[in-house]
């Protein structure tokens, strides 16, 4: 899990994601607000995670840029521990809080995961 734990230090820095584990699974949460399950893509393959994520801005009509931090679109591979399946894996959006449970379990590979909002 430690490869995984150190992947998420190279997120960009306006991401924020914990890693907890169980006895049969990790579960990982990233913080991606304006996303939703429609906007959202996760994927275990070839033992890592791949995410990729986009928010949605509204601006209001009479307001333009004058500075933007706030990126658009996430695109991350991150290893994941050699325990972790994609078999049975499962997400959910809520309020723009990912959540992937990722079961213990021999890897799969292309398996996608689905997600939904709360």
């Amino acid at each position: 899990m430690s490869a995984l734990r150190d992947a998420l230090r190279d997120l960009p820095d306006a991401v924020f994601a914990d890693v907890l584990e169980s006895d049969d699974a990790y579960l990982l949460v990233v913080d991606l607000p304006g996303t939703t399950a429609e906007t959202v893509d996760a994927r275990v393959e070839g033992g890592r995670i791949k995410l990729e994520a986009r928010r949605e801005k509204d601006v209001p009509d009479e307001f333009q840029y004058v500075s933007e931090e706030r990126s658009l679109f996430l695109d991350a591979e991150l290893p994941l521990p050699p325990d972790v399946s994609g078999t049975d894996a499962d997400g959910h959006v809520d309020r723009g809080v990912l959540e992937l449970r990722l079961p213990k379990a021999s890897a799969a590979t292309g398996t996608a995961i689905p997600i939904t909002d709360e």
